[in-house]
């Protein structure tokens, strides 16, 4: 999979993917997210709620990973916790170049 980051990177394009949704009778999601592209806007192109969590430790769970090799830079992300911004039902797929 990052071979192909590598490719987006050469072509100076981003892929988001991301998926929310509200832990019922809670103030808390549960967010899956990842992305792939250029090292330096590859956490860009994660859903914007999501921001700032990358490596965080300020929600109840927050996984997440980040492999790279040369200019290209593959994420991963898993928060559950309070997120501020993030809607009841969210899913987020951005192309970015």
């Amino acid at each position: 999979m990052l071979t192909v980051g590598i490719v987006m990177s050469i072509f100076n394009a981003d892929l988001g993917l991301g998926a929310s949704v509200r832990i019922p009778f809670t103030d808390s999601n549960l967010t899956v997210a990842g992305s792939i592209g250029a090292k330096e806007r590859a956490p860009d192109v994660l859903p914007g709620y999501t921001h700032g969590r990358l490596g965080g430790n300020q929600n109840f769970i927050n996984n997440s990973a980040t492999l790279t090799i040369g200019p290209a830079e593959g994420t991963a992300l898993l928060v559950i916790g309070k997120q501020d911004g993030a809607p009841v039902i969210d899913l987020h797929l951005v192309l970015s170049r």
